[in-house]
């Protein structure tokens, strides 16, 4: 009851002296100051560091003597607002930087500050296998390769492919791959080659594979994309893009690379991008691929490493204008690479495959 007395007694005196309500709030006078603004990327966290895909952001600023707040989220939009939070969802496909700028405005004084915002935006997830459940791999998604190179492919590789569980199965949510030394149909060393041909290809748009791979002299894990009309131009017309490539020859030397009609990998016009990733037989990392009409962006784990963009796009040079279908497999060995002679067995292990676009 105190309390609204005081409060009746002090309008009765404003009102009394004729003042308007405005005239000494000196604040109104005043420029902002102590302008911050944050961003939380929704669904960051140490495996996601740009957020879940969803490419939400949500922003929190405040300033003193500020009534509102005006925000040019670095896309293209504006918005004002008297709050002091705002969410915001960035559309496109791939991991993008956004220069946000924010003012504070008390009536025409204003302040201004700027903030870098890293966001991974996928706005629409057209394909995935997420390998749950247990077994075989799902057969609406994939095909096993039977055999060896005498089935059109390979390079003097000493594996033969199957379709066992002993090669390839789903466990504990992850596609396990593994490469064995035995005899079998006449070879000494057994693997799995399995692709989506006929059931999913795709044109443009970003491929996140996250994987741990094998480690020993011999193998030779990929994770790559092959054009779908291979079978009517032929290789390398149809193009071919690896996403990531691994000789256990070389621990620790992960590369991405093209193939085309004019470069088969490697050439000073196309060069292989090479990371170093030490604990890639341990650890999880996300190799990724951004396919546009007219770049190919290499990523691990989000982080940018080699591109392929060539300025004269000929047919020669850019057979990336058609559908290409996904390989996982591990080989062991080739023409360039021989294997230990103590060698038994390694596993690829996939956690999962997103396509977006």
């Amino acid at each position: 009851m105190k309390y609204n007395i005081v409060l009746i007694v002090l309008l009765v005196l404003s009102i009394s002296c004729g003042g308007s309500s405005s005239s000494g709030d000196t604040s109104l006078n005043q420029t902002p100051s102590n302008l911050v603004i944050e961003a939380e990327v929704i669904g960051a966290n140490s495996e996601n560091p740009y957020g879940d895909g969803s490419g939400k952001v949500q922003f929190t600023f405040s300033a003193d003597n500020a009534n509102l707040f005006k925000l040019n989220l670095g896309d293209e939009e504006i918005i004002e607002t008297s709050g002091s939070s705002y969410t915001h969802t960035y559309v496109g496909v791939g991991t993008k930087s956004f220069e946000v700028f924010i003012s504070a405005y008390n009536g025409s004084k204003f302040i201004s500050t700027s903030k870098t915002v890293t966001v991974k935006i996928n706005s629409n997830m057209t394909w995935s296998d997420e390998f749950n459940g247990s077994g075989k791999p799902s057969s609406s998604k994939w095909t096993f390769e039977i055999g060896n190179g005498s089935n059109g492919w390979g390079n003097g590789e000493y594996q033969y492919y199957t379709d066992r569980l002993e090669n390839a199965k789903v466990e504990n949510g992850v596609l396990k791959i593994t490469a064995k030394k035995e005899a079998y149909e006449g070879f000494n060393y057994t693997s799995a080659r399995m692709i989506t041909l006929n059931k999913f290809d795709f044109k443009y748009g970003r491929i996140d594979i996250r994987a741990k791979l094998p480690s020993g002299e011999g193998t030779w894990p990929a994770l790559w994309l092959l054009g779908s009309n291979f079978s009517t131009v032929g290789w390398p017309a149809c193009g071919e893009i690896d996403i990531m490539e691994h000789w256990g020859n070389n621990p620790g030397k992960v590369s991405s690379a093209t193939h085309t009609p004019d470069c088969h990998g490697g050439c000073s016009s196309a060069p292989v991008g090479e990371t170093t990733i030490p604990d890639y037989n341990t650890a999880f990392h996300v190799y990724s691929l951004e396919w546009t009409e007219n770049e190919l962006r290499f990523l691990i784990d989000d982080e940018f490493k080699y591109s392929y963009n060539p300025s004269n796009k000929t047919s020669g040079n850019w057979p990336y204008n058609n559908p290409h279908f996904i390989i996982v497999n591990i080989a062991m060995g080739s023409s360039y690479h021989s294997i230990d002679p103590n060698f038994v067995s390694s596993t690829m292990e996939i956690d999962y495959i997103r396509v977006y676009q």
